[in-house]
């Protein structure tokens, strides 16, 4: 029988007969040995993960430590070994994906593959557990999403009331908000519903949504689980879960979140983890909820580094608001990142103060300020955004051409995250870095970690350098004039105030009858 806790499976060697793939996408676990079971009935989870080792007694804690690293390292390994190997770049048809998303895709002009989707995408389609990675930008929605839509399509029956079939866990509101904007589209074409759920909006239209029946959720960790504490959302039918950006969500300490919704799962369905690395906890959770996944990866240069020029700018504190409200000039889009709150609105005054507009985004504006500041930014009007880390996670917008690194990130990581905004899908963009000079050798460091090697000039504000960058890039069109729609020569005419008309009636708004009133 298969078990129904969602907590890991043992690997298929383990078990008496291979484990086979059913109609419905279920994947029973066959007939477990007793020394597998006597594992999952006493809590204790086989070392080694995605490879079968045998526990002969209890391990010490260093035991442990130094074997989990081990897994890590050969992990690691693994995806290195894959993002190395050269595979023929194939059609989506020839990949096997449902030839209606096909011809949706080709309806977006989206003909060809992007590496990280050539290599899922065959053993997502399969049904097996998949470990990918790859960086922001290099279209790994896609990866997961396609295989996802296609195979719920493929279920006959429906989604339930309050029991989803799909869920795609990410780290963010507005990450959930890209996601479900690019499968929401496809997914009509299967007739395949999606839906989002995070927090940061009123809850009782989201549980109505799920109520009605929807079949993949896309859903940030704490609102997911606000829902499955009232009773308005069961993962009793999930088939396929996905977890996008696994590293980010470590980094907000959501990972018990996580494990928790992953136990509510059916052990039995698929599992699609997609992480940058598999540090602070990711490695554990690949060991503990993925059976013998299928490995991908595309190396971060391709992603982030491939098509973007990359330049430091060594200047002195007191130059450093005039150079990037200079860079800010230009008429492209420019996305700034700094490391506070407080630091992205002083920056966005400073701009606006120096005749630069510019809106910023942070974890403490609410759910309508930050969507109106990026439908404006994507729009162009403003065309400077000022963004802190993590309120950047959900920043998937064509067209930025030059990222600036106002404050230095916190590691290599983030500044593959954040240069990731520009040079998006082949283009080409600009990533800047603002760096003081005590700060030249930390950011060195940072760039050799990253594996890039920038340009660095010392400036100040007016140096040709800055001119150049300032004056360079695609133009943003001019907002729409407003189209001032003419009168019907039959509309009645407006009222006007007359001299016959009763005045206003006194209050503290309208002060002069009310001093009148009260002598």
């Amino acid at each position: 029988m298969p078990s129904t806790s969602g907590r890991r499976r043992a690997p298929a060697h383990d078990h008496a007969q291979p484990r086979q793939h059913s109609a419905r996408g279920q994947r029973p676990t066959g007939g477990k040995n007793p020394a597998s079971s006597q594992r999952q009935a006493s809590g204790q989870r086989p070392a080694g993960g995605w490879r079968s080792a045998k526990v002969q007694a209890p391990p010490s804690s260093g035991s442990r430590i130094r074997r989990a690293d081990d897994a890590k390292s050969q992990l690691e390994q693994a995806l290195a070994a894959a993002a190395e190997s050269l595979q023929p770049v194939a059609s989506f048809a020839e990949l096997g994906l449902d030839p209606r998303l096909v011809s949706a895709l080709a309806a977006r002009d989206i003909r060809v593959p992007f590496a990280i989707q050539a290599r899922a995408l065959p053993d997502a389609l399969a049904g097996r557990d998949v470990l990918g990675r790859a960086e922001t930008g290099s279209g790994k929605t896609l990866a997961f999403g396609l295989p996802m839509l296609s195979r719920l399509a493929g279920l006959p029956d429906r989604a339930a009331r309050c029991a989803p079939r799909g869920l795609i866990l990410v780290p963010t509101r507005e990450l959930a908000q890209q996601v479900a904007g690019v499968l929401t589209p496809l997914g009509r074409t299967l007739s395949v519903s999606v839906t989002t759920v995070y927090g940061g909006v009123p809850i009782g239209r989201q549980i109505s949504r799920i109520a009605g029946g929807v079949d993949i959720v896309v859903a940030t960790p704490g609102r997911l689980i606000d829902l499955l504490e009232r009773g308005a959302c069961r993962l009793t039918d999930i088939r396929i879960t996905v977890l996008d950006e696994a590293d980010h969500m470590a980094d907000l300490g959501f990972l018990p979140s996580v494990t928790r919704i992953l136990d509510e799962t059916p052990a039995g369905g698929q599992r699609l983890l997609f992480s940058a690395t598999l540090d602070r906890g990711v490695g554990t959770l690949v060991r503990s909820y993925l059976v013998e996944p299928a490995l991908h990866a595309v190396t971060p240069e391709i992603v982030a580094g491939g098509t973007a020029e990359h330049s430091v700018l060594v200047l002195e504190s007191q130059d450093k608001v005039a150079v990037a409200a200079e860079l800010a000039s230009r008429p492209a889009r420019t996305l700034f990142f700094v490391r506070t709150k407080h630091g992205a609105d002083r920056l966005a005054q400073q701009l606006n103060r120096a005749g630069v507009p510019a809106a910023a985004i942070h974890g403490d504006r609410n759910q309508n300020q930050r969507q109106r500041a990026l439908d404006a930014f994507t729009a162009g009007h403003p065309r400077v955004l000022v963004a802190t880390d993590v309120a950047a996670r959900g920043i998937h917008v064509d067209g930025v051409e030059l990222v600036v690194h106002f404050d230095p990130p916190n590691d290599h990581k983030d500044y593959l995250h954040r240069s990731g905004r520009t040079a998006r899908a082949g283009a080409t963009g600009l990533v800047v870095t603002l760096a003081l000079r005590e700060q030249v050798l930390q950011i060195r460091q940072l760039h050799a970690a990253a594996g890039v090697e920038p340009a660095r000039h010392h400036v100040t504000a007016g140096h040709p350098v800055v001119r150049e960058i300032a004056t360079t890039g695609t133009p943003v069109p001019p907002p729409p004039a407003r189209e001032l729609r003419p009168r019907p020569a039959d509309a009645p005419p407006r009222a006007r105030r007359g001299p016959g008309r009763q005045p206003r009636p006194a209050s503290r708004h309208n002060p002069a009858s009310y001093r009148k009133r009260s002598a």
